[in-house]
């Protein structure tokens, strides 16, 4: 404050830049605020200011963030600054939050009655299945869940029926989007109710159309606070926008650095156009970190400056240089898993706290190898932000379908699924299995094949459970003939659990149907189904008290806002990080994201991170040889030290000394491999032998795209990974054959039933036999 101003404590501590943000309050004003800079205590301590100095009433203040536990903390710091002065603000609040207070106030101008109800999901989803029947619209080709989700994303943009383009709605049910948005909106008229996004779009056109109530809140808000501007999205920009032409006294503090969220609506521009939507506007940076050291600002300053879209800071720290960032490459994704397990030992045996190490995955699917590792060690670890990887839905059908094969008295796994995929098995039948199974001492299974061999029950229902008790029937003869990893995927597809999801459009089904391939991967090291079972029940039964000192998994959108002493981010490899869908559905913005999204994740750490990438990964069940990420490059030497490579291998320039304008550090056209009797390079190189990416979400006979071979051998798309003996061949030398996925072939070599094949297009290839056909 000015000289002879009364002294304020709440202003001792802050540096120049974060004490200019507090104090100038006339005029828009943008606080680009980097990671760990104190944005948090800006905010709070303007709005302890504004109170301070009388400039405005509590009620005159709004004050905007995304959750309510952002909200909670800011009006806890506000009061331990001028105390109780803050109970007056009934404007501080999330977005929503605050827009369903101003609907109620004028919800008559909106076509609403008092006491209008907000749908949740699942009132939602049943309404849209009511316009979907009313239509004539299959809703197993075309959910509900895909049609709210759809008009979800136009709400977000702010887009009312009447403003949706023709062909906006073409992807779903024809083109027939646009009406079922118009109905759905009608009906909720009829229903005096609103869904989530209402509570925006509506005020948005309330004060589009009510041009006196914007101006009573234009009176009637002196001050406008936004937290987390760059991730607002359309809806929220145009909200925000309507309300600060009054007072125009509007901050906004944000990261365009940190904009992650554009996968669920949010608009990067809308921070980087600030200037130009609020003419005059000042903009302070904050570049002062409290948080990491120097050689992570310096790090990951390096990597965001290569993105465009962006406004511009570098973070700098005024405390110790620290630990280089560390970069390590390992074999494959398992080899990565050992590695980290390891040092985490170390450190926790130097006594590190686990709960100041925390590992940042790209994709959750990433976290299984973690998971079960962390149980070989015994070490306690959280999954934040999501169930742990067996907890996940999905993953506990297939798990309780392979225990009713193990067990036939397993009644909890067997009522789990009875009905999953829906298959017309509801409460009532349910009921008479139990009652049956209560009276003759019965466990599930048996009650049900006993029933379905009488007439209680409807013959559809009856021949309906009389399939299930035959699946489980032959898939247990079946147990006894083949791999348990080939078991699970037959078990999956004959169940019809696969194709469940594979008809599922949701955002979520792409997720589900990789995890579980990676359960079935996830078998691979166990003799047999019980083996496995077991595994599982221990890594259910584990220790995970909310307590515990335990470490901190989670993804990198989970991450943001978070702090660790400790960072671990594996799987900086092309098209898992940068994700591949990114790439291809966003281009150059998609790109740009996932480098914000590395950079998110880099300044996460307080004292070191350490970047992991494998050059043998398991991605949609099959092996491919990945090329490490192109941020690694982007990562400045000075700041950056390579360490010995996990599982006996090197890689081209590894060193990080001088490199030619547009060298990469890393070979990206050779194996990464220097061993070539290790196990993980005869995986690795069946792996390059055998085929790329498939984007199938089944486990189909003819599509199969892993499983076991004689002696529960590995092998991809019919490639033996590892020699076995077994039977005599059936096959001849020099006899033609014909292989689903390599075509005709001359057979060149024969052991037991392993055999060495000269395909026409393909060349040598080693296989077995039973993926050959005799020509």
């Amino acid at each position: 404050m000015a000289g002879g101003a009364p002294a304020r404590p709440y202003l001792s501590g802050l540096n120049p830049e974060q004490r200019d943000a507090v104090e100038s309050l006339e005029g828009p004003l943008l606080v680009l605020a980097g990671a760990g800079t104190g944005k948090t205590r800006v905010l709070t301590t303007r709005i302890a200011h504004i109170l301070s100095t009388g400039r405005a009433y509590p009620s005159q203040i709004l004050a905007v963030t995304f959750t309510n536990k952002a909200a909670r903390e800011m009006k806890e710091r506000i009061h331990s600054m001028v105390g109780d002065a803050v109970e007056g603000m009934p404007w501080l609040g999330t977005f929503h939050s605050i827009g369903v207070r101003i609907l109620r106030r004028h919800c008559e101008l909106v076509g609403l009655k008092s006491g209008f109800t907000i749908l949740d999901t699942d009132d939602q989803i049943r309404l849209l299945k009511q316009l979907l029947a009313a239509e004539n619209i299959d809703e197993k080709r075309w959910p509900a869940r895909l049609l709210a989700a759809t008009i979800d994303g136009w709400k977000n943009r702010g887009l009312s029926p009447d403003l949706v383009q023709p062909g906006e709605g073409a992807t779903f049910a024809n083109g027939r989007g646009q009406m079922l948005y118009a109905a759905y909106q009608a009906r909720l008229k009829a229903l005096n109710a609103v869904d989530f996004g209402d509570l925006l779009l509506e005020g948005i056109r309330l004060f589009r159309e009510a041009p006196d109530v914007l101006a009573d809140y234009h009176r009637r808000f002196k001050y406008l606070l936004v937290d987390e501007y760059q991730d607002t999205n359309v809806a929220q920009y145009l909200w925000l926008r309507l309300l600060a032409q009054g007072s125009r006294n509007v901050c906004c503090v944000g990261d365009d650095d940190q904009s992650i969220y554009g996968w669920r609506g949010a608009e990067v521009d809308n921070i980087l156009r600030f200037e130009s939507d609020f003419p005059g506007a000042k903009v302070i940076r904050l570049e002062r970190n409290y948080r990491s050291t120097g050689h992570i600002l310096a790090a990951a300053s390096h990597l965001i400056a290569h993105n465009a879209g962006r406004l511009g800071k570098t973070l700098f720290s005024e405390g110790v240089e620290g630990e280089k960032v560390r970069v390590t490459g390992a074999w494959d994704s398992g080899e990565e898993a050992r590695a980290v397990g390891e040092e985490i030992e170390t450190l926790q045996r130097a006594g590190h706290a686990l709960s100041q190490i925390a590992i940042l995955v790209r994709a959750s699917f990433q976290m299984r190898e973690f998971e079960d590792r962390f149980v070989t060690l015994g070490m306690p670890y959280r999954v934040i932000g999501g169930p742990r990887f067996y907890e996940r839905a999905e993953i506990r059908d297939a798990l309780a379908y392979l225990r009713c094969v193990q067990s036939a008295s397993d009644d909890l796994a067997f009522e789990r699924i009875v009905n999953v995929p829906k298959r017309g098995i509801g409460d009532a039948t349910l009921k008479q299995i139990h009652d049956l199974a209560r009276a003759a001492a019965l466990p599930l299974q048996e009650a049900a094949r006993t029933l379905t061999e009488s007439e209680e029950l409807k013959p559809k229902v009856r021949a309906t459970l009389r399939g299930l008790v035959q699946s489980f029937d032959r898939w247990r003869v079946q147990a006894r003939q083949v791999p348990h990893t080939e078991l699970a995927e037959v078990v999956l597809d004959e169940s019809g659990y696969t194709e469940m999801w594979q008809k599922d459009r949701s955002a979520e089904a792409t997720g589900r149907l990789e995890n579980l391939k990676e359960l079935v991967r996830s078998m691979e090291p166990f003799e047999n189904l019980q083996g496995f079972l077991e595994h599982i029940s221990l890594v259910m039964d584990a220790d995970k008290g909310a307590g515990e000192d335990a470490v901190q998994v989670m993804t990198l959108h989970s991450a943001k806002g978070l702090e660790f002493d400790t960072v671990y981010l594996p799987g900086w490899e092309e098209g898992l990080f940068p994700h591949q869908r990114a790439l291809d559905e966003q281009g150059k913005a998609g790109l740009e994201e996932e480098r914000r999204l590395a950079y998110v994740g880099l300044t996460r750490a307080r004292l070191s991170a350490r970047v992991y990438f494998a050059s043998n990964r398991r991605i949609h069940g099959l092996w491919n040889s990945t090329l490490p990420s192109r941020f690694l490059d982007e990562l400045p030497d000075p700041h950056v030290q390579v360490e010995e490579s996990k599982g006996g291998f090197g890689w081209g320039g590894s060193s990080y000394g001088a490199r030619t304008s547009g060298e990469s550090r890393f070979d990206r056209t050779t194996p990464f491999a220097s061993t070539y009797d290790t196990p993980g390079w005869q995986r690795a190189q069946a792996a390059r032998t055998g085929s790329g990416n498939s984007s199938s979400g089944g486990f189909s006979e003819r599509g199969r795209p892993f499983g076991r071979g004689a002696g529960g051998a590995p092998v991809i798309e019919g490639t033996l990974l590892a020699a076995s003996t077994g039977p005599k061949s059936a096959f001849a030398m020099g006899e033609r054959v014909f292989h689903l996925k390599f075509g005709y072939g001359q057979v060149t070599d024969i052991d037991g039933n392993k055999l060495t094949v000269l395909f026409d297009k393909a060349g040598e290839k080693r296989v077995l036999e039973s993926f050959l056909e005799k020509v």
